[in-house]
């Protein structure tokens, strides 16, 4: 009977775990912009991330310099020249959906822009601006 109980627990728990999947999958960037928000603990301002987007940084480094004025069409990388793929998610639906590449790429492109970590606030308030272009 215990064995039964335990069984009937962990299935329960692999149900809730399939659930929460595909609910985080049906809207992973608006997921990863509220977690981001969380821990901001206020909400997205996307006029802030935009705000944020065209900041001058470091060494007169701007997220345009790479990405271009146009965030339909594909950037190219100041240093390396490899091309980046658009950044607007209504020409490129698969950008912003994997929280392990949106924490790696901003990470490493804040530190290269501004030549430190973006906060969570300012990552949530850039993510919201461009998960809506």
């Amino acid at each position: 009977m215990e064995r039964r109980r335990k069984m009937s627990i962990g299935a329960t728990g692999l149900v809730l775990g399939l659930c929460w999947i595909v609910d985080a999958g049906a809207e992973p960037r608006e997921a990863i912009v509220e977690q981001f928000a969380a821990l901001a603990g206020r909400a997205p301002d996307a006029a802030a991330g935009e705000r944020l987007w065209t900041r001058e940084g470091v060494r007169g480094r701007y997220c345009a310099s790479c990405h271009g004025p146009d965030l339909t069409r594909a950037g190219r990388h100041q240093r390396t020249g490899k091309s980046i793929a658009p950044m607007a998610p209504s020409v490129n639906p698969d950008r912003y959906t994997d929280p392990k590449k949106v924490a790696k790429w901003l990470k490493r492109n804040c530190k290269w822009t501004f030549g430190r970590d973006c906060t969570p606030g300012e990552k949530a308030d850039v993510l919201h601006w461009l998960s809506n272009l």
